[in-house]
């Protein structure tokens, strides 16, 4: 067993082989509408658990918008990005289903 002490950042990363984890994970705190990262890919699933706010997820064709307490599964290789909306600041956990964060940046 491994206990990895919490950074107390609201966006704090964690990377799971450096703790002896299958997984890896961004907590993801984002206070101003418009902000999110540029179109990507990841060769494993990334599950986005929303705990307040909003966003406009696009993922392959489909566009979706993710909320709190709602869970969103983007596919391996499936392109994805989102956009946080107004209101609430966007507060996630992503869970990428890897050990360490291996990203293709498509734009």
């Amino acid at each position: 067993m491994a206990i990895a002490p919490i950074d107390i950042a609201a966006d704090a990363n964690f990377e799971g082989y450096l703790h002896g984890s299958q997984v890896s994970i961004i907590r993801e705190h984002a206070p101003r509408p418009g902000t999110g990262p540029r179109l990507h890919r990841h060769p494993y699933s990334e599950t986005f658990l929303i705990h307040a706010g909003s966003a406009l997820f696009t993922v392959g064709e489909e566009r979706v918008v993710g909320r709190a307490n709602q869970v969103l599964v983007v596919p391996a290789l499936v392109a994805h990005r989102f956009e946080v909306l107004d209101g609430a600041d966007y507060v996630a956990t992503h869970i990428h289903a890897s050990d360490r964060f291996i990203t293709e940046w498509l734009e």
